[in-house]
């Protein structure tokens, strides 16, 4: 490979020349002289009786130009003078030159001045044309050996040797099964062939970003084992008008000659947005190169071996004449995966990977419910890079689950320093949502709980669905938004004030309460469909055209319909935490003590009171032994007390509200 500076070498190296040349022929017509006299030096030079050898005499309209060649010592000295040019200057001086017997030639100041008019007058076009020539190179592609014809060729690059195989792609099964039939087609046609059955000419994958639509384009190149295009919908798109369009002749030309072949076009949303959308009528570059596209894909002219791959996330906004049958005749949905399918994954990325013993690729895929492939690559990733930074041999479940929550909120930030009141207010605000999470049958499940800081979140609670499901029915809903009220009603409660860190919980509620209205119809209004308002979409070329296709008194309707899910959800909420306040309290204060809880810890204070016995590591790194006797109430004090001798004194016992001093004391015993 050339170096870059090398090639600018290259580039710059005629122009070089070129004007070298200029400045030789320029020095050529306009000789330099040692010696320029004045015109007094000059008359003092004759009347001395110095000889002048030779001399060239230049006249023009207002002085007359002379050079010429005397002796001074014995050696010749040039030199050059300028005179007046009167109606005797010219002959007079001609007089003196041939008394003293000098040859002269008079020469034509109007031959050297047209030919330097000339070369002034198109130097700057040829230069503007050398710059031109030299951007157009860049603007082409290919470095400095690219040539400026290239500018309107395919930038698809070409594979002929794919290593990437189904093996590779996990959790993917129906989808698979799909391209299958490209791959046997690609390796037997005459199968098809005799079946009168014709393969499509196109395969829409859709769906997420991360779901690996890229990932089995490879694959059915490598199964197939047949050359593999690859291009980006915004590489036909320049702002040169016809560049697009010529481009995506160029790549089908090629294509042919490669065939039987694949074409794969990522992100084509970039160029095949609906037409006619734009300003202006629509006549611009970007649809002229979806015209060209459509004409290739199903045309006059046939495309035979060659099958088109294309990937996108907004198949919504493409454009009807490429989704109907005969350009792209089969759409594929890559959805994100399953519990299942998560766990295959895992395993399809953890081959070059070493593990404790005891990491179970199913628990970490049913903690990792919604992620991406591409999520979870990043999960195993960011575990082994932790793995080696704390110089472990192998990957433990601690460095997943810290994986976990990076891929989520990203990294902790420990050296963040809370007043112990705001430690106070996030150690109850995440008990709130663990406690609500615990209490309700369609809430999440709690998996884990931690007040570290991560990004902008004050604490952290993750929770997971107990099943995962395709459809959510109206309590599941509800019940999901009483869990994001929860940390809001526990600081209302144990604190009598509200605090910023809610407002996520309070959008999230909102959005859910507002879809559960204008959308899935599971409000008073009915199962009606209104539209929210908020996004704008295209209607033709009406780009100003908005979703709202309501009226002011349905859209306060709506309001009150929203106000009233999550006012009755906020009240489930405030009797789900007043009736468990005092488990509350009991999570709160291990929160305060280790900061992290996982989901076995939690359900055991939840049901018994206790906290398992389990080792684990201090924030400062040393080992510690979880309590195993916390009890949330004074019950089983009660109890013993009944058992035994009352004290004859004794006053009855009143029940009264813990304060946290009380609650420190407390835990400080304990210990």
């Amino acid at each position: 490979m050339k170096s870059k500076p090398t090639s600018l070498i290259k580039t710059i190296l005629p122009w070089l020349l070129l004007l070298i040349l200029i400045g030789a022929a320029y020095t050529m017509l306009n000789p330099s002289t040692s010696k320029t006299l004045t015109t007094s030096e000059y008359e003092a030079l004759v009347n001395s009786g110095t000889k002048i050898e030779e001399a060239e005499i230049t006249p023009s309209d207002l002085v007359i130009s002379m050079t010429g060649v005397y002796k001074e010592d014995g050696k010749p000295v040039k030199f050059s003078v300028t005179l007046p040019n009167t109606e005797t200057q010219m002959n007079e001086l001609q007089t003196a030159l041939a008394e003293s017997g000098t040859l002269y030639t008079v020469r034509d100041a109007s031959g050297d001045g047209m030919f330097m008019s000339v070369i002034m007058t198109f130097l700057p076009t040829i230069l503007l044309i050398g710059v031109m020539f030299f951007m157009m190179t860049k603007i082409g592609g290919g470095g400095g050996n690219a040539k400026a014809f290239e500018f309107g060729n395919s930038r698809a690059k070409l594979e002929k040797d794919q290593k990437t195989r189904f093996t590779d792609v996990a959790g993917a099964d129906e989808e698979k099964e799909e391209l299958r039939e490209l791959v046997e087609f690609l390796k037997n046609p005459k199968k098809f062939a005799a079946m009168g059955a014709k393969i499509p000419k196109g395969v829409l994958l859709v769906g997420p970003p991360g779901t690996g639509k890229t990932l089995l384009a490879r694959a059915v190149s490598g199964e197939a084992n047949v050359p593999f295009f690859s291009i980006s919908g915004s590489e036909f798109v320049e702002m040169f008008v016809g560049v697009g369009a010529g481009r995506v002749r160029d790549m089908f030309k090629k294509a042919k000659e490669n065939a039987p072949c694949i074409i794969f076009i990522d992100e084509i949303d970039a160029v095949g947005r609906q037409r006619g959308s734009g300003i202006g009528g629509g006549h611009d570059e970007r649809e002229q190169t979806l015209n060209q596209l459509l004409v290739e894909m199903d045309g006059f002219a046939g495309n035979e071996g060659i099958i088109i791959l294309a990937a996108t996330n907004r198949a919504d906004v493409l454009d009807p004449a490429l989704l109907r049958p005969g350009r792209f005749d089969r759409q594929i949905q890559v959805a994100n995966p399953d519990k299942r399918a998560r766990a295959q994954i895992l395993q399809v990325h953890a081959r070059n990977k070493k593990f404790a013993a005891d990491v179970n690729f199913d628990n970490i895929a049913a903690r990792t419910p919604g992620f991406s492939g591409a999520e979870l690559q990043n999960v195993l990733n960011e575990a082994a890079l932790l793995a080696v930074r704390l110089g472990r041999d192998v990957i433990t479940m601690d460095d997943i689950d810290e994986g976990i929550d990076r891929v989520i909120g990203g990294p902790a930030k420990k050296s963040r320093k809370y007043t112990e009141k705001e430690r106070r207010l996030v150690a109850y605000h995440e008990a709130g949502h663990a406690i609500i999470g615990l209490t309700l049958e369609d809430a999440n499940k709690v998996q884990k709980v931690t007040i570290i800081p991560r990004g902008n979140a004050g604490g952290y609670n993750l929770m997971t669905p107990k099943e995962e499901t395709y459809f959510q029915t109206k309590t599941q809903l509800e019940a999901s938004i009483t869990g994001f009220m929860g940390g809001r009603v526990a600081e209302e409660i144990f604190f009598g004030d509200v605090s910023s860190g809610a407002q996520n919980d309070i959008e999230q509620a909102t959005r859910l309460a507002r879809l559960m209205v204008t959308e899935l119809g599971m409000s008073e209004l009915g199962p009606i469909k209104y539209g929210s308002g908020q996004d704008s979409v295209f209607l033709g070329r009406d780009y100003t055209s908005t979703n709202n296709d309501h009226s002011g008194q349905v859209a306060f309707e709506i309001d009150q319909q929203v106000r009233k899910i999550i006012d009755e959800c906020y009240k489930e909420c405030t009797r789900i935490i007043t009736e468990n306040k005092d488990k509350l309290e009991l999570i709160a204060a291990a929160l305060l003590e280790y900061e992290t809880l996982a989901n076995e810890q939690i359900e055991a204070l939840y049901t018994t009171g206790k906290m398992p016995e389990v080792s684990g590591k201090t924030t400062n790194g040393t080992d510690v032994i979880l309590p195993a006797e916390i009890r949330f109430n004074d019950q089983e004090e009660e109890k013993k007390a009944e058992e035994s001798e009352p004290a004859p004194a004794e006053e009855p016992r009143v029940r009264k509200p813990v304060s946290y001093e009380d609650l420190d004391d407390l835990i400080d015993d304990m210990k």
